[in-house]
């Protein structure tokens, strides 16, 4: 009898043994699986401010994290034949995340077929906006590419935060200092504006994507040779704020109430509106 309990022994372990390596490579994965999403949530949609100069190209350009490296020189040359994603001081748009093993793939601007024109009208929020970022303190970026980041040594521990400031020589994310350099300067009534995430008559169109971000729609007619311009924030229940733009301007703010139930185009909208 004592025999086969001794006999029962290493298998017992071996269970044990099992059952461990098991619940190891469990939480591996959900720790794994947690860094990517941290990843994705923390890179996508982020904005910064180009570095250097980014050539379209349908092909990932690479960039060493670990070393700070990218190829000048394939990138100009690259740039002379596709064209420029952006230049030195253009604002960009990370518009998807990729993770694949070493490589975190980074998506500017809608990708190599991006149009041309500001980030924010890039940007795919579903009817909300990046409020309070930052605005376009270079040129408009002129398209979009991809950039491939390379960590030699896997992304075990690679956080977000990490990747931005990796990114530094090409990419500055710092968001909040290029809007204090905007808003320090601005007029007191509209710097007030923004920090309270309102919509003012007299703001452009850039601190209005500061102050309430990207509209749920936007409608364009020309009324005796003018552009007008209609922005719509917010959908029922609830409040809606209508924004006219004249010029690049903000000429009228109405707010009214939408009720349960009904569309954006049943909401009644200010007859002086045009």
């Amino acid at each position: 009898m004592r025999k086969q309990k001794l006999g029962q022994a290493p298998r017992a372990i071996a269970v044990l043994l099992m059952a461990g390596l098991a619940l190891y490579a469990g939480d591996s994965k959900k720790q794994a699986e947690a860094q990517k999403l941290e990843l994705l949530r923390g890179l996508g949609s982020e904005s910064a401010i180009a570095q250097t100069y980014f050539p379209r190209s349908r092909t990932p350009l690479g960039f060493e994290a670990d070393t700070g490296y990218w190829n000048k020189d394939v990138w100009q040359k690259l740039g002379a034949q596709s064209g420029p994603a952006a230049r030195t001081g253009d604002m960009v748009q990370v518009t998807k995340v990729t993770v694949q093993g070493e490589y975190i793939i980074l998506e500017l601007n809608n990708g190599y077929n991006g149009r041309n024109g500001h980030w924010y009208d890039r940007v795919n929020v579903n009817g909300g906006g990046p409020v309070g970022g930052p605005i376009d303190t270079g040129g408009p970026a002129p398209g979009g590419t991809l950039i491939s980041v390379h960590y030699a040594n896997g992304l075990e521990g690679i956080t977000s935060e990490r990747v931005k400031k990796d990114l530094l020589p090409i990419l500055n994310f710092n968001q909040r200092s290029a809007t204090e350099s905007y808003t320090e300067n601005l007029p007191p009534e509209i710097r007030a504006a923004i920090q309270d995430k309102k919509v003012i008559v007299g703001m452009t169109r850039d601190q209005v994507l500061l102050a309430a971000g990207q509209p749920v729609r936007k409608s364009r007619e020309n009324v005796d040779g003018d552009d007008i311009e209609d922005w719509i924030y917010g959908a029922p229940p609830g409040k809606v704020t209508f924004v006219t733009l004249k010029a690049q301007k903000v000429i009228k703010v109405f707010e009214d109430y939408a009720q349960p139930g009904g569309r954006i185009e049943d909401t009644p909208k200010n007859p002086d509106a045009n």
